[in-house]
């Protein structure tokens, strides 16, 4: 049995950033752009023969050069990349595989929470922490609703946002998604990979709403993903990733809708993305093969032009925070005009790009 070293691969290692790329496109996978940590499998000429790498709390881009598969080299590299986790305090760790190799990580101890078929499998190490975090839903909805009391009739709807910042446009969005409900559920993705800390969305998101009847607030912990984390690299191509991507929330979404009796899910229409227009198209085929329904809402406009996100993070990069003001909540506008605000305004000013398509 051939002996290998482990190591760390940094990003300065030129040759085993090289051999890592080289590795991966062998093994029909891309390097993500989200990677917090990497290490390698190097054999006594150190040539790399298997890596893995952590982004937060995910495992992904693991790989196993095939002239050497068979050899135990993956499970080698997932229980250093679950430990080096551990030791950072993260242990509810999450892995986004394809399809055929969900057995392995079964094996490893990890659940499946969803899948699209013949794509991708979302799983996790713990066997209850999605029925926890349904669970927990379900506290939360009886805890913020008044007398505890659910709504005995109607339609029970959801809407699902960034909110980087909150804006006019996001309350548009739920305050036209309420009419059409006796009880509206609004999640807040909290994954901190916004420029705007998550802490600080949700709170502007609940000051936002406020006088608008009756919503139950929620986060989204690390079952309903982003863009940002969720992982491109074993997919061929932007459209495959998009829909793939849409596809797996949504398979996770209907159970969540499930939990909470959600029938309906909301959102805005999308002008300028067109990750989120396509997402938008997804939901609007595949919620109702569930028995969900979708309703996009026309986006607010502000002299002839729809509100948006993007369009103040701009605003605040280019100096024009009082130009903000007629496109965010009181609320918002409080927050980016005061001292707890100036770390948030100076990190949005020196991010090299704001605006996302």
């Amino acid at each position: 049995m051939a002996e290998y070293s482990l190591s760390p691969i940094l990003p300065t290692d030129r040759r085993a950033m090289r051999q890592l790329d080289q590795l991966l496109e062998r093994e029909g996978i891309r390097r993500d752009g989200h990677l917090d940590y990497t290490a390698g499998l190097f054999d006594e000429d150190y040539r790399l023969v298997a890596a893995g790498s952590c982004f937060g709390n995910t495992l992904r881009c693991m790989a196993v050069d095939s002239a050497h598969q068979g050899e135990g080299l993956l499970n080698q590299i997932v229980t250093h990349l679950m430990d080096y986790e551990y030791e950072r305090g993260i242990l509810d760790l999450f892995v986004y595989t394809k399809c055929t190799t969900a057995l392995f990580f079964k094996s490893l101890g990890f659940y499946e929470i969803a899948r699209v078929p013949e794509r991708v499998v979302f799983m996790e190490n713990r066997k209850d922490g999605f029925s926890s975090y349904l669970r927990r839903l379900k506290e939360e909805t009886v805890r913020q609703l008044p007398g505890g009391c659910l709504p005995e009739e109607g339609v029970s709807g959801a809407v699902v946002i960034n909110a980087n910042p909150f804006t006019l446009g996001h309350r548009y969005l739920i305050e036209e998604a309420g009419k059409r409900c006796s009880l509206l559920h609004v999640f807040v993705v909290s994954e901190e990979l916004s420029l705007i800390p998550f802490d600080v969305r949700f709170r502007l998101v609940k000051e936002g709403c406020e006088g608008l009847p009756p919503i139950v607030f929620h986060e989204t912990k690390s079952y309903m993903i982003s863009s940002s984390t969720f992982p491109s690299y074993f997919l061929k191509d932007e459209d495959t990733v998009i829909r793939s991507h849409g596809e797996l929330d949504i398979a996770v979404f209907v159970r969540i809708a499930e939990a909470l009796g959600i029938t309906c899910r909301f959102a805005g229409e999308e002008p300028f993305s067109r990750v989120t227009r396509l997402y938008n198209e997804v939901m609007s085929r595949q919620l109702p093969l569930s028995g969900l329904d979708f309703i996009q809402i026309p986006r607010r406009e502000l002299d002839g032009r729809p509100i948006s996100a993007s369009a103040v993070r701009r605003l605040i990069k280019e100096g024009q925070i009082e130009q903000i003001r007629p496109l965010v909540p009181e609320s918002t506008w409080r927050y980016f005009s005061s001292e707890e605000g100036a770390e948030t305004v100076r990190a949005i000013q020196s991010a090299p790009e704001v605006v996302h398509y």
